[in-house]
């Protein structure tokens, strides 16, 4: 629920609202609620020629 995330990511109920209806973000915010809800991000990159796992991006980088 947004109040248990709110709770991991030691945030209001009312920020974690707002950021699920952002239509962008960074990364970085991504991977946070994501991990807070007990998860990981892996990044795709999909190509013609197939697929790239993105791996080298730094932990707190905002891209």
């Amino acid at each position: 629920s947004q109040k248990a995330i709110a709770e991991v990511l030691h945030v209001s109920q009312a920020r974690v609202s707002k950021m699920e209806k952002r239509t962008d973000m960074y990364l970085s915010t991504l991977r946070t609620h994501i991990e807070a809800m007990g998860g990981s991000l892996d990044l795709i990159a999909n190509f013609p020629e197939g697929k790239v796992k993105i791996t080298n991006l730094d932990e707190h980088a905002h891209v």
